[in-house]
């Protein structure tokens, strides 16, 4: 099914111009990407890709300083996003850019994001769809299709009978009620990558629990954002 945007979305955020597809989606997508690595850690290094109609335009439409602003946490609105770059190598945050222009299997605005830093490394797959909208496709390898506009939380397990039911049944005792989920492994009873979107969070005991959990190897939880 389509992702669809409200007139809202169509009219744009609040944002530091010049483009809400190529400037504040893209500022959403480091942020996501922000959290996915984990937003009390230090990113040292960023790789980042931009393909397709992206490859073309990222540096006269600012999509650079865009994704670093992300990455730094900084709102669409912020305008320290004009000056990313710069404030980015003076506090020591190594970035490279590369331009992949013809990548059919991509839709035309994606980035991909890999950060590194205390050990710790996260690949995240963004699409600025318009408005300022976003579709995180994949985090580290795996399908994701989320829009970090709801609680998001992200568990990779092992693919065992009964995993999904058993998550659900922790969230439904949270009085989580589900938006959405999604499940991607890579070979059959490999590792698997649930992505549940939720209406409202979670507490962080539960995170605890699910992380103690010997089937369990990672819990993200990505609140709300306000960009």
């Amino acid at each position: 099914m389509s992702k669809r945007s409200s007139v809202f979305d169509m009219i744009g955020p609040v944002m530091i111009g010049p483009s809400s597809s190529h400037t504040a989606g893209v500022v959403r997508i480091g942020r996501t990407a922000k959290r996915v690595f984990g937003k009390a850690l230090k990113i040292e290094s960023a790789d980042i890709t931009f393909y397709n109609s992206f490859a073309r335009t990222y540096e006269g439409h600012g999509s650079d300083r865009a994704i670093i602003a992300g990455i730094m946490d900084y709102k669409t609105d912020d305008p320290r996003i004009k000056q990313a770059l710069q404030i980015a190598e003076e506090s020591g945050l190594k970035f490279r850019f590369k331009s992949v222009g013809n990548a059919s299997t991509f839709h035309p605005n994606t980035v991909k994001v890999v950060l590194e830093g205390e050990g710790r490394s996260a690949t995240v797959i963004g699409e600025s769809l318009g408005g300022g909208v976003i579709n995180i496709e994949e985090v580290d390898g795996f399908n994701a299709g989320f829009s970090a506009a709801a609680h998001t939380l992200i568990i990779k397990a092992a693919d065992v009978k009964g995993m999904v039911a058993f998550i659900a049944s922790v969230l439904q005792m949270e009085n989580c009620n589900i938006a959405s989920m999604s499940l991607s492994r890579k070979a059959k009873n490999d590792l698997a990558c649930h992505v549940i979107e939720m209406d409202s969070g979670i507490r962080p005991i539960t995170r605890e629990y699910l992380e103690s959990l010997d089937n369990i190897s990672e819990v993200l939880y990505i609140p709300d954002i306000d960009f």
